[in-house]
């Protein structure tokens, strides 16, 4: 059950109220026979549209049968702030050497996921919740058959050391619909999106023509490669490939300030630009 965020200490003072972060995706066959990935891992995301900050926040699991209990089967998080689309990247225990590395996660820790059922709550605090619907609770996960709570009619799909589970799209509180099974996708805070301190050493040359963009077209002075608009918050908001003196229409982007990046004769190039 997802509560708008209104719990002090959760959001922070520039965030608004109906941002949410949620469990997007669930592996626990971390290092198993024929595991995907060495670790176990949780990945966040921010399904709102405004950017969120966690302060004080957990990650805690129970088995499929068992009561949360604290431990090791949970832990505290850092402070951390998700932009609307951004995840974010809980590396947890590993039981072997099989499978790929993850990905640089954005938090490490210890706790054991079932890679077949279990039930995993993110909580505003470290009290045991008792339920999906206990009042500390942000987002709950039970997945497996054999579990027993969850949200909605049932629990999530069952993982595997081969599968994960991952949100299919938003979130409507039935943990039954709202994920399905299939290869996992581990994805960072960084994954996806470009910071805004990273736009430095920029290679304008015969990128883009007019960085100060009047009539809703970008214009090129190259054929470029895999063009991505981005906007302050670090997201792709356009996508295109386009040949010299070609356009891309940003007539729907709102006014202010983006970064295009592409490649250009197989160099990366990237450009502030200002749309009016």
């Amino acid at each position: 059950m997802k509560k708008i965020f209104t719990v002090l200490g959760l959001i922070s003072a520039t965030a608004f109220m109906n941002a949410q972060i949620v469990i997007n995706e669930v592996y626990g066959g971390g290092g198993n026979s024929g595991a995907s990935y060495k670790n176990d891992f949780v990945e966040l995301k921010n399904i709102g549209t405004t950017s969120i900050t966690l302060t004080g926040a957990y990650l805690q699991y129970a088995s499929a049968i068992g009561t949360f209990n604290g431990g090791t089967s949970n832990h505290a998080l850092p402070t951390f702030t998700l932009a609307p689309g951004q995840t974010y990247l809980i590396q947890e225990i590993s039981s072997g050497a099989n499978g790929a590395t993850l990905p640089t996660p954005d938090a490490s820790a210890t706790i054991n996921l079932s890679g077949s059922a279990g039930k995993i709550a993110l909580t505003s605090d470290g009290t045991a919740p008792t339920s999906s619907t206990s009042a500390n609770v942000i987002d709950y996960v039970g997945y497996g058959t054999t579990t027993t709570s969850f949200e909605g009619t049932g629990p999530a799909p069952a993982p595997s050391n081969t599968n994960s589970i991952a949100r299919v799209a938003g979130d409507t509180n039935n943990n039954a619909t709202d994920f399905v099974a299939g290869a996992p996708t581990p994805k960072n805070s960084t994954t996806g999106s470009l910071a805004v301190s990273d736009v430095k050493n920029v290679k304008a040359g015969n990128f883009v023509k007019n960085t100060f963009v009047k009539s809703d077209e970008i214009t090129f002075g190259a054929d470029v490669k895999d063009v991505k608009v981005y906007n302050m918050f670090g997201q792709v908001v356009k996508s295109a490939s386009v040949k010299q003196n070609g356009t891309v229409n940003v007539a729907e982007l709102a006014k202010g300030n983006y970064i295009v990046t592409g490649t250009v004769n197989n160099e990366p190039v990237s450009q502030k630009i200002l749309k009016d």
